[in-house]
């Protein structure tokens, strides 16, 4: 399996991103916007589903919007948080996967062989 070459810039980008995920409680955020769709979610409702409020959710959304996962928006007055970075996650997951092994002699399991 040919290697592609990973860019420093690419790992620091990364792994910046794989630290805002880097907590339970942020990972539960995420997962919940993500599963409420582009439309997202009022503040009080994502900090009921995902079983964070206050300043902590505040503290997980702002890391997660720094790392560029999630946007909040007002609207009138409530603040509307979504997941928007939905092909950043996807090449999250083509990062782990894209030299899955590359230096073992068995193909990659889907490939169908044993």
């Amino acid at each position: 399996m040919k290697q592609i070459p990973i860019s420093d810039h690419d790992l620091a980008q990364t792994a910046s991103t794989f630290s805002a995920l880097g907590s339970e409680q942020r990972l539960a955020v995420l997962r919940t916007l993500v599963r409420a769709g582009p439309e997202g979610l009022s503040i009080g409702e994502l900090g009921q589903r995902a079983g964070v409020t206050g300043s902590t959710l505040t503290h997980h959304m702002k890391i997660l919007a720094q790392a560029g996962l999630v946007r909040q928006e007002r609207h009138g007055r409530s603040i509307i948080c979504a997941a928007v970075a939905y092909e950043e996650l996807r090449a999250l997951s083509d990062f782990l996967l894209r030299e899955c092994c590359a230096d073992s002699i068995h193909p990659y399991p889907e490939h169908g062989h044993d």
